[in-house]
């Protein structure tokens, strides 16, 4: 029996609960249909064991359920075994910030909205320095090189053979704050430009006198599955961060990032705005 387990995990035993209750199954008839007992079915529902594939399909099947494309895409979550790069931090990192690492892994297309800062994919390591120097509590030395360069291993999605699109909405306010420094502003607002350039990756910005949008100005991270029912949202507070996947939330956060992206300019004109408050600064 695994005693951590990962976001995937517990991901995929959420949804064949689901699926089995809509099914109106209880958990002991699972059981049986499955030829193992409630407490299987339990700790598979809990993410505490792994189930394989070829079961998955079978619960889907014992549970009637005809979505195709998300028993296809839940039989390829359990066929994930591995443990990726973040679980290296797991004893100095808080969970929050793994389960992130990993959602974003395994995104098909990522859409983020900032209001006051940089997304965390787009940072340069002096930015998120600096960011992480005013933490409360205070971080202690060790403790930000951590956190740096955990947010710089993120980055590496943006970077592979085959990266998922990525689209960040961000409000002039956050390209303005003057975090580190002017020399380090500077450089990571050449950053972003640069980004900008990538194939797959779109930076939109919303300018100060734009029209109006829904936002409490917390930070959205959404993050794209396979299929539509495997979405997930990340929502980033005061109190730290928090993985979301139920369906009102996940419409919710789809259309404030619409109405958001509405709202920003063209990818050419935020280039436009980026260079002119860079030279600015």
């Amino acid at each position: 029996m695994r005693d951590r387990s990962t976001t995937r995990q517990l991901r995929l035993g959420s949804e064949l609960r689901k699926l089995r209750e809509a099914a109106g199954v209880s958990s002991t008839e699972a059981g049986r249909l499955l030829g193992t007992s409630q407490a299987q079915i339990s700790n598979i529902e809990a993410g505490r064991v792994g189930v394989s594939p070829d079961r998955v399909r079978a619960m889907a099947d014992n549970y009637c359920c005809t979505d195709q494309a998300l028993i296809g895409a839940l039989a390829v979550m359990a066929g994930e075994r591995h443990r990726g790069w973040w679980e290296e931090y797991r004893d100095t990192l808080p969970a929050s910030l793994l389960s992130l690492a990993e959602a974003e892994y395994h995104a098909r297309a990522l859409r983020v909205s900032q209001v006051i800062n940089i997304p965390g994919l787009l940072q340069t390591p002096e930015h998120a320095r600096a960011l992480f120097r005013e933490a409360v509590p205070p971080l202690l030395p060790h403790e930000i090189e951590y956190r740096v360069g955990f947010r710089i291993k993120r980055q590496a999605i943006l970077y592979r053979d085959t990266p998922p699109s990525y689209t960040a909405i961000i409000h002039e306010a956050a390209l303005r704050m003057c975090f580190g420094g002017t020399a380090v502003a500077r450089a990571q607002l050449d950053h972003l430009l640069d980004l900008s350039e990538r194939e797959g990756i779109t930076i939109l910005v919303i300018p100060f006198g734009g029209q109006l949008f829904p936002t409490s100005g917390q930070g959205i991270d959404y993050f794209c599955g396979p299929v539509a029912h495997l979405d997930t949202v990340h929502i980033d507070t005061v109190h730290g961060g928090a993985l979301v996947e139920n369906v009102p939330q996940l419409q919710k956060n789809r259309l404030v990032l619409d109405r958001m992206e509405s709202a920003a300019l063209s990818p050419s004109d935020s280039r436009d705005i980026i260079r002119r408050i860079s030279r600015d600064d």
